[in-house]
């Protein structure tokens, strides 16, 4: 298995998560160490789930990268990162290798 996934959007190696265009208004990447990475949770998108939200945050719970191309997307990968008040949560080009990829390095951390 590779040990990197990288979209363009969303970048995931054995050191962190790397999600480009996250900050508002700037639209800098935000860095997350796996070792601060609790669990996530993976959902199809919906009509009601993120689906049609480019960038920031609809229901206050979680904040979504600038992403044009999400509503054409399926899945919906949120992050549980202890010391967040908002989330972070993107949708990867690829889920199923993004979630098979961070599920191993997970696992590997211990």
């Amino acid at each position: 298995m590779n040990d990197s996934y990288d979209d363009g959007l969303v970048q995931l190696d054995r050191a962190a998560i790397t999600l480009r265009r996250y900050h508002f208004p700037s639209g800098t990447a935000k860095v997350i160490a796996l070792d601060a990475i609790r669990g996530y949770k993976a959902e199809n998108l919906g009509l009601f789930t993120q689906r049609f939200r480019i960038w920031g945050s609809s229901d206050f719970r979680r904040w979504l990268p600038l992403d044009v191309s999400r509503p054409l997307k399926s899945t919906l990968i949120t992050l549980d990162v202890p010391g967040t008040r908002l989330r972070p949560a993107f949708t990867p080009a690829r889920p199923e290798q993004f979630t098979a990829l961070l599920d191993e390095l997970l696992r590997q951390r211990g």
